[in-house]
Order: structure tokens, then C-alpha cells, then sequence
């Protein structure tokens, strides 16, 4: 089953189901959307100061759905929440009913953010088909940097919790890496033991499957403070906000890539090297 991006996920004029993607739990059923608009981006009223010559007339202004809207974020989505209700009790966040998994946040009363890599959609006519947890996350993640590099022209990415935490500095080398493995070599299947068949969609005579090439720094436990310091404070950078967990599920699959590379390959200035599939 391949993970398609959100854009081509969500039609207007269409019904769609919401699914939680760790257990297929249902979070919004047939909901039919007007208008599926893309979100600007989330220091558009910090730049708005820069475009006028009189105070903000924005200030006060958010950009909320209606019931029929569906607003495209970087990572996320938002939608009214109509009669949906997963809201935790103890704070904020949107869990699933099901296996509790953080699904999003609350943003107000009436609008729910959910994470592009917490939910699976999928027309009503179809059905849901589970997708390996590490091939939803690497491809989600991978399809976030593709288009973000070639809308912004951005090519640097911290990945944050929803704790304000920084998890992993990413650096985006190409969007266009192509890679092959022949069905008869015995010896590739153990490169990419992390992914598995499965991850890898069949073309013949051999698999052929999309990826970008990044280097990353992880900064948990307060690993490359600094480096991350002069990030958060550089424009160029762009923040890429996820759940917490899911930044440490993210920092393990680049990680267990990394040390299937051998070992003059593993490092680029300091930097860790992975291969991500989408």
C-alpha cells in the first residue's frame, strides 16, 4: 500500500475517513469538505509587520476552518471539530480513543490540529489497509522536506516535539536520489533490514523506490546544544513540528539506517548521513 501526500488524499467535493494509522481506529467518519485550502506559512503574521506601513491590521485574526474547510499546514492539518471529541482530559492533546496514541492538539474550541503522520485518510468508498509504522513515518517526513525545499527553497529542518523541544537538526542534500536493488543480490536485503519488502514497491526485475539523501544531528539529552542554538536562531532554518514521540520514533529509523551504511559512509562533516523512502 502506497502512503500518498495529503494533497492527494484530500478532494473537495469528496467524503473521506479519518483513521488513527497505529491501530485503524476510526477519529472522523465521512466528513465532506467545500474547500481543502493550503495554510500560509506559520510566521506569516510575525512577517506581516514587514509588508504594512501602519500596525497589523492581522493581529487579532486566526485562521480557523468551518465545518465544511480543511486547512493544509507543514505538517499538520486542521479541521473543525464539529462532534469529534479525543480530547485528553490532563492538557491539550488529541489521543485516540483506541491505543491512546497522540493524534494532535486542540488549537481552540472549535478546531483540532492533527499531525500528518499520526493519521492515515482515505476516501469513504475505500478501505483502510494498515502501512508499516516506520515506512509511514520515514515517507511522510521525506514527502514534508521534498516539498518544503521546493516551495521555500529551504534545505536546513529542525524536528521539534510538541514539548518545544528540539529532537534532530536535518539537512537536506538532494530530493531526487533513486534507489535500486536487483531481486537476485542476496547481500542488499541485510542494507535495508529496517524496512523490509514490504517498503519497497516492485518494478520488475528489480525494486526501484524514491528517497532523499539528508544529513542530521540528533539533540536529545542536550547532544549538539549549540549547533541547534545557532539554528533555532537562523531564518534559513525551517521547524518541523511533530509529536514527541514521534521525533524519537523518527531519530531511531535514522539511526538504525545509518548503521546499515558502512562505516566511510556514516558521517559528512560531523554530520550523520541517511537515505529516507517515500
Amino acid at each position: 500500500d502506497l502512503v500518498f501526500t495529503l494533497r492527494e488524499s484530500l478532494k473537495p467535493q469528496k467524503n473521506h475517513v479519518f483513521y488513527c494509522q497505529s491501530c485503524g481506529d476510526i477519529i472522523v467518519k465521512d466528513r465532506k469538505f467545500l474547500r481543502v485550502l493550503p495554510l500560509p506559512s506559520e510566521n506569516w503574521n510575525a512577517l506581516v509587520e514587514e509588508w504594512c506601513c501602519h500596525p497589523n491590521p492581522f493581529a487579532r485574526s486566526t485562521l480557523h476552518p468551518k465545518h465544511d474547510d480543511c486547512f493544509l499546514g507543514d505538517t499538520f492539518f486542521l479541521l473543525n471539530s464539529g462532534n469529534e471529541s479525543h480530547k485528553s482530559k490532563e492538557n491539550t492533546r488529541v489521543i485516540c480513543k483506541r491505543c491512546k496514541t497522540t493524534l494532535g492538539e486542540t488549537v481552540s474550541s472549535d478546531t483540532i490540529k492533527y499531525y500528518v503522520t499520526e493519521v492515515i485518510i482515505r476516501p469513504s468508498e475505500g478501505s483502510f489497509s494498515p502501512t508499516p509504522r516506520p515506512q509511514f513515518v520515514q515517507s511522510m517526513v521525506a514527502q514534508c522536506l521534498v516539498e518544503l525545499s521546493s516551495a521555500k527553497s529551504t534545505f536546513r529542518f529542525t524536528v521539534k516535539g510538541d514539548n518545544g523541544k528540539t529532537y534532530i537538526l536535518i539537512w537536506l542534500l538532494n530530493s531526487d536520489t533513486l534507489l535500486v536493488e536487483s531481486l537476485g543480490s542476496s547481500s542488499s536485503h541485510s542494507v535495508f533490514t529496517l524496512f523490509g519488502d514490504i517498503f519497497m514497491p516492485s518494478s520488475g526485475p528489480v525494486r526501484t523506490w524514491n528517497a532523499v539523501k539528508v544529513l542530521y544531528q540528533p539533540c536529545i539529552k542536550s547532544r549538539n546544544k549549540d549547533l541547534a542554538d545557532a539554528w533555532e536562531n537562523d531564518m534559513g532554518v525551517h521547524p518541523l513540528k511533530f509529536p514527541s514521540e514521534t521525533c524519537l520514533e523518527l531519530l531511531l529509523i535514522l539511526g538504525l539506517s545509518t548503521t546499515s551504511l558502512p562505516p566511510s559512509l556514516r558521517c559528512m562533516n560531523s554530520f550523520q548521513v541517511r537515505n529516507s523512502c517515500y
